[in-house]
């Protein structure tokens, strides 16, 4: 590495480091952020495409996508928005620390921010328990009471499809902020880094934004 790049990398609080094929620390965090950008932008992609083929159904199949949605539960559909919401802005906050450099106080906001996304997790895997219990697992064990047993079905398997894909961003999320922590601990983690990795989690809690009241509040004002 040149003299120039030991400079520059020595700079950053956090001690980022300047790879050899960038010329300066901004050239590699633009590159780096809209790599970022362009990977989020298909995954919008991709749960736009699952969102819209279940607002087409729900146009639809109104009734039955109603009286599926009662079956899910509107407390824990909130709590998990309450702590993905906190989430939000304990990661906003690691970012801001990560700037500043306050190695600390960095990982204290990135413990608290895995914390709630395991709680997030935890709420989810609570539902998808009962819904077990409730025999509304999709396929031939399915238990429909009421009339639109299909259609239902339908929602349901919707449902799982949606939740279970943002899950497992959550999950991704989770081991992220682990590696963030690490690296952390060890004096190693960029800033730069921080910032794109708050990115991918702001992007996840957003998604939930959509699906709570796509899921949850179908017509439940009726």
């Amino acid at each position: 590495m040149s003299e120039a790049h030991q400079a520059v990398a020595a700079a950053s609080p956090l001690g980022s480091r300047l790879k050899h094929h960038y010329e300066t620390l901004e050239q590699q965090h633009h590159a780096d952020t809209l790599g970022m950008w362009v990977f989020l932008g298909t995954e919008v992609l991709f749960f736009g495409g699952l969102i819209t083929a279940y607002v087409t159904y729900r146009a639809a199949y109104s009734t039955a996508f109603a009286q599926a949605s009662l079956t899910l539960d509107i407390v824990s559909g909130t709590l998990m928005t309450l702590v993905l919401l906190g989430s939000s802005l304990t990661m906003a906050m690691a970012v801001h620390s990560a700037q500043l450099g306050h190695r600390r106080m960095l990982a204290l906001f990135l413990t608290l921010t895995i914390v709630l996304g395991v709680a997030f997790l935890g709420i989810k895997g609570n539902e998808y328990y009962h819904k077990w219990e409730d025999h509304h697992i999709p396929g031939s064990g399915f238990v429909w009471a009421g009339p639109d047993a299909r259609t239902a079905q339908l929602f349901i398997y919707l449902y799982f499809a949606l939740t279970g894909l943002h899950a497992l961003h959550m999950i991704i999320g989770v081991c992220i902020m682990g590696g963030l922590l690490a690296l952390t601990a060890h004096g190693r983690v960029k800033n730069y880094t921080v910032e794109i990795s708050g990115l991918y989690w702001h992007f996840v809690d957003i998604v939930w934004i959509f699906l709570f009241p796509l899921l949850y509040l179908v017509d439940r004002h009726k």
